[in-house]
């Protein structure tokens, strides 16, 4: 099930924090390594960092946006140093690994984590369906990324080992009823966008708080594939439309 799981670095602006990331990752087992927009990738200074990593790293996707890195993920958490006031489902790194686990068993699993100085933007946050919060010295709390990395790889691996020791048998899971990929569930929030323009629902609302409101509550209902092609059908009805449009599979 580590196959199942991405780590994903944004806009790294350090190249030695790349290559650490690579080292921690394959000391706990896992493999594919994802970089959004790195500021300066490869170098030599990564390798040199990777220790050995090598394959992790020079196997790492680059791509230029988060949303291109999160394609066909169906369980995504970003790490934070903040609590954030956005109502989005917050684990400790323990937990974290626990969900990630369970969710790898069935489809693809990411854990994101932001620039050095800055983070993981709203927008950003936006594109997962839960926060990862390290707690750490309220006095003290900067903590490097690949620090934080080797943290949540750390518990991956231990909950990977505990799986191992005590896996239930698999029951067979219908297509349709497999959670929602990052990709299917933007395409239906932009369908609930458009049918809530349509039937004039925001008036003198601000939309992107009422979307950011419903974001969070589907991220908590964990939906489902068929759920999703549910909603949208009802959101072609309320548009006037014949037919649903349906996510791709």
């Amino acid at each position: 099930m580590l196959e199942n799981i991405r780590i994903i670095l944004v806009n790294t602006s350090h190249p030695g924090n790349i290559g650490a990331t690579a080292r921690a990752m394959k000391n706990m087992g896992l493999s594919r390594l994802y970089l959004v927009d790195p500021v300066d990738h490869p170098t030599y200074e990564a390798y040199s960092r990777a220790a050995g990593a090598d394959d992790v790293l020079g196997d790492a996707v680059v791509t230029e946006t988060l949303a291109e890195a999160l394609q066909g993920c169906s369980w995504v958490a970003g790490t934070s140093a903040r609590l954030r006031t956005v109502k989005w489902p917050m684990f400790d790194p323990r937990e974290c690994a626990a969900t990630s686990m369970a969710q790898a068993a069935s489809g693809e699993v990411a854990i994101v984590f932001g620039r050095e100085r800055t983070g993981l933007t709203n927008e950003e946050m936006e594109l997962c369906k839960a926060l990862v919060h390290i707690p750490t010295n309220p006095e003290y709390s900067s903590l490097n990324v690949a620090a934080a990395v080797q943290v949540l790889c750390y518990e991956v691996r231990m909950a990977f080992l505990a799986s191992s020791e005590d896996r239930p048998l698999k029951t067979k899971t219908a297509k349709e009823d497999m959670p929602a990929t990052t990709d299917q569930m933007e395409g239906m929030y932009e369908h609930l966008y458009q049918a809530m323009e349509d039937i004039k629902f925001f008036g003198t609302s601000n939309p992107d708080v009422i979307m950011r409101r419903l974001k969070g509550l589907f991220n908590r209902a964990q939906t489902t594939k068929r759920e999703v092609a549910i909603l949208r059908g009802i959101f072609s009805a309320a548009q006037g439309k014949k037919s649903a449009r349906t996510p791709k599979d």
